[in-house]
């Protein structure tokens, strides 16, 4: 995965030089120029950038200000500071400012690719994985409480995407110029991702404030919906038969429901916090990514799932050839619930 080195002075002259000393890299990174520090923070807003290396006196804004932005905006994008007038009282106002890097000139252009791998390095210092499930990873993050900042590659559009995690929580997300929510629902629209994984977390406000788990199912609908609307198939002309077998299935399924009724009520009595039973098809794609993690793990087939996403009722899904949805208060007696529910479908079987 090549990444993107912005380089930041208001030199043409030392931008070229640098552009052109560094092309022998370019398998590794290849290079971004920006003028000042307001073309560098525009630049910033359209490119997945790997890091910047930037001048510090700029006119319009200069090296600090530009340091200063991007530790507020771009956390995870590492800075190395180059000037004319090196001093060690500058070092550490830079390295106090943010900076991994401070270089004074003039300098080897191979002494700056040095610094710019050795930080690129960190990016996948925890490993690299190419074409798995986001969704399913992510999942094992959480699990693991890893602190960590990821950077994805989405496979089919090539647009890229960082998510920061502090012992599991997801804090933070960027991609496509979006951040927070919004960017989380990008990157898990993606359905085939390549990531690497540095194992710290730059970001330490929490911007995401849903759960981890809400949201995975929040993009999976939303990303069925949107597939749907694509345009259904062409529909072919009934036959008799084909009607038969349809209301077939629907009075089956009404039957299912009419049973998992019935199996509640002699269980745990009269509703007791169930508000509605019915078959909604909208939660097939967290069904799959759930089950895919069950695989993973070898846990075997999934059978329930109760789902909290801190709204005024809370859902137990099970899994068919349509998911089966039971909306329940979430002060209902849920293990009573699950276990008659469990005891419906082994005797079904």
């Amino acid at each position: 995965m090549i990444r993107k080195v912005m380089i930041v002075d208001d030199d043409q002259e030392m931008l070229v030089s640098l552009k052109e000393g560094l092309e022998r890299y370019s398998e590794i990174f290849r290079v971004v120029m920006a003028e000042d520090g307001l073309i560098a923070v525009d630049k910033l807003k359209k490119n997945a950038i790997s890091l910047v290396v930037s001048d510090l006196k700029m006119p319009r804004m200069d090296g600090f200000t530009l340091l200063a932005h991007i530790m507020e905006h771009y956390p995870d994008i590492p800075v190395i500071i180059i000037t004319g007038y090196s001093t060690p009282e500058m070092e550490r106002l830079a390295r106090e400012g943010g900076a991994v890097g401070y270089i004074g000139k003039p300098f080897m252009i191979q002494d700056l690719a040095r610094k710019i791998m050795t930080t690129l390095r960190k990016e996948s210092e925890g490993g690299t994985l190419h074409g798995v499930s986001s969704a399913i990873f992510l999942q094992l993050i959480e699990m693991e409480q890893k602190t960590c900042t990821i950077r994805l590659v989405d496979k089919s559009s090539g647009k890229r995407g960082v998510l920061f995690f502090s012992e599991g929580e997801l804090l933070d997300a960027r991609a496509s110029g979006l951040q927070g929510e919004a960017g989380a629902y990008e990157i898990f629209s993606w359905d085939e991702v390549s990531l690497s994984i540095q194992n710290a977390c730059p970001q330490k406000e929490k911007k995401i404030q849903a759960e981890l788990q809400a949201i995975l199912i929040d993009a999976a609908r939303l990303k069925d919906e949107a597939d749907c609307e694509e345009g259904p198939e062409p529909v072919a002309k009934k036959s008799e038969n084909t009607v038969k077998v349809s209301e077939a299935e629907e009075s089956q399924k009404s039957k299912d429901i009419a049973n998992i009724r019935a199996r509640l009520k002699k269980e745990i009595g009269e509703r007791r916090g169930v508000e509605a039973i019915y078959h909604d098809n909208s939660w097939d794609g967290f069904i799959a990514q759930a089950t895919r993690v069950g695989t993973f793990f070898n846990a075997g087939k999934l059978k329930l799932g109760y789902i909290d996403r801190g709204e005024s009722n809370d859902f137990i899904l099970v899994p068919g050839e349509q998911t089966t949805v039971i909306s329940v208060n979430p002060k209902c007696p849920r293990d009573r619930i699950i276990k008659a529910i469990s005891g419906h479908m082994g005797s079904s079987q």
